[in-house]
């Protein structure tokens, strides 16, 4: 007579090891879907990188003795302009798109037109090499520049002459953004450790508002909001509230070396409310891009480059990211944009229509009926599902059968570890392991006690291992008594959980030592 069909599944340990790397997270998998491309050869440092704010964003970055500008689609180089004396040291795109600005170590700020590369504006008025240079958002006609002569100035383009100088800082200059919300007012970071608030409109060189970052600042800029401001410094990158009377709001050190510079990135998704979700991007002389949640206060995204970062800038698509590094490597991640997927999508679906039709098979076919197991049902055919037969081991066999002390017993003697747990998991669920213990003989209690001895201290299963093994020496204590072999393994099994509480203390006693140290760190 034909066995009826079970509902049995081979047993399998429950207690299965953690996986060491977190699962990704939503946003994690969207910053690593931006395929990295090397732009490699530019000689030597990219100093600084800036986007265009007008489609299709076009990219520039400043290297050695010339500026080049990408373009975003095909990653290759559309013009190099290479009328510089000395190193170009920053770069910034008016409003609108059509021209650039430049500044070199000579203290000379040169103004082009984008397309032509042809040299319109020559601002000399700078004793030591500019660092700073920065259009506003909404003005055509002013810059700000800063430099290692520790002064801000604010330029009339059109006639080649300061406006403003702006004092107060004591190092040099070496950073500075002008605000979203309003094109008179700007900020501006110095090796002085400050961040002064300034508004071109008040006279004189007075400053709004100070704020000290602690360490040389490296990169300041503003966040959409316009109250909130990012500086980076050290190894640190903090916010601050000028709106709340420059409150530092989170100071974010998850770098381990100097972070060079910020920007602000925008998690762009389909839907409208998620896109707005902005997020500030780090990169350090550690070779780590850090993603920072500046409304969740947390660290969302981290990656890791073969080289020291110097400067880093995001699209305002949201579809290109690009890192500078100290070698003259850039490396630039590119996501598909919506137009593309539609586009590779169109042209699957004609390629694979175009095939389907050639490939149809119909019932007056010969090959309709010696069809391949490979070969996908087709709508109108009549599938028969036969079930697939499942193959036990021998002691799922054993249990199928409800011989538990025979199941126990053959896992122990074929050694197998996971077998044994799986095994001693289903008899504890069956309410049947105590008893098998009660019924094992002498020498199948002593190879339980073996694989005690063995495994009870591996910390996936100590759990359910030395309960167990408690439980063995209170039911089994005169069997132990009156076999000099059982008392050797019961010596060996002493000895074995003597030594792993020997390494637990120890291991305590690293952590309490590196702790300190490693808080210490954190605050360094």
């Amino acid at each position: 007579m034909a066995e009826p069909n079970s509902t049995f599944k081979p047993i399998k340990p429950k207690l299965k090891p953690k996986p060491r790397t977190p699962k990704q997270t939503p946003e994690s998998k969207y910053w690593s879907s931006f395929k990295t491309h090397q732009i490699p050869d530019l000689i030597s440092s990219i100093t600084s990188l800036t986007f265009s704010p007008s489609p299709p964003y076009p990219f520039a970055a400043t290297h050695s003795t010339s500026l080049k500008i990408f373009n975003p689609q095909t990653l290759s180089p559309s013009s190099t302009i290479s009328s510089f004396s000395d190193v170009v040291s920053s770069a910034s795109f008016r409003c609108d798109g059509l021209l650039i600005a430049a500044s070199d170590l000579s203290g000379l700020i040169q103004v082009f037109d984008v397309k032509t590369r042809t040299p319109l504006r020559k601002l000399r008025s700078h004793t030591r090499p500019v660092r700073l240079l920065k259009y506003p958002l909404h003005d055509k006609l002013h810059l700000i520049s800063g430099g290692d002569d520790a002064v801000v100035k604010y330029w009339d383009v059109a006639s080649e002459t300061p406006l403003l100088e702006l004092l107060g800082h004591k190092d040099y200059v070496r950073c500075g953004d002008f605000s979203p919300v309003s094109h008179e007012m700007c900020v501006t970071g110095s090796y002085d450790h400050t961040v002064k608030l300034r508004d071109v409109r008040v006279t004189g060189s007075k400053t709004v508002m100070e704020v000290n970052h602690g360490k040389p600042v490296e990169s300041v800029v503003f966040l959409p909001s316009g109250g909130l401001v990012a500086t980076a410094g050290g190894n640190s990158v903090k916010i601050w509230d000028f709106i709340g009377g420059g409150k530092m709001v989170y100071s974010m050190e998850s770098h381990t070396k100097t972070v060079t510079s910020v920007c602000v990135g925008r998690v762009g998704k389909e839907n409208v409310e998620e896109g707005r979700e902005h997020r500030v991007l780090s990169v350090g002389l550690d070779g780590y891009m850090k993603v920072f949640d500046y409304g969740r206060m947390k660290v969302t995204h981290s990656m890791r480059f073969p080289a020291p970062l110097m400067s880093i800038g995001f699209s305002p698509d949201c579809g290109v990211r690009v890192i500078g590094s100290s070698n003259g490597v850039m490396y630039v991640g590119k996501r598909k944009t919506k137009e593309e997927n539609v586009e590779s999508g169109l042209r699957s679906f004609w390629s694979l229509g175009v095939e389907e039709e050639r490939r149809v098979m119909r019932p007056s076919y010969f090959r309709y009926f010696h069809r391949g197991q490979g070969d996908k049902p087709k709508e109108g055919d009549y599938l028969v599902m036969r079930p697939k037969k499942v193959k036990l081991a021998e002691h799922d066999t054993l249990l199928k059968k409800f011989r538990h002390k025979e199941a126990l017993v053959l896992v122990l003697g074929n050694k197998n570890l996971e077998n044994v747990v799986a095994v001693m998991e289903e008899l504890v669920a069956r309410r049947k392991l105590l008893k098998c213990v009660e019924n094992l003989d002498n020498e199948e209690l002593g190879l339980l006690l073996i694989f005690l001895q063995k495994y009870s201290t591996v910390p996936r299963f100590s759990g359910l291992l030395m309960g167990l093994t408690k439980k063995v020496l209170e039911m089994r204590v005169e069997d132990i008594r009156g076999s000099e072999a059982l008392k050797g393994q019961i010596r060996n099994l002493k000895r074995s959980v003597e030594e792993e509480i020997r390494i637990q203390h120890s291991l305590q006693e690293l952590q309490g030592i590196i702790s300190p140290l490693l808080r210490i760190a954190g605050r360094g």
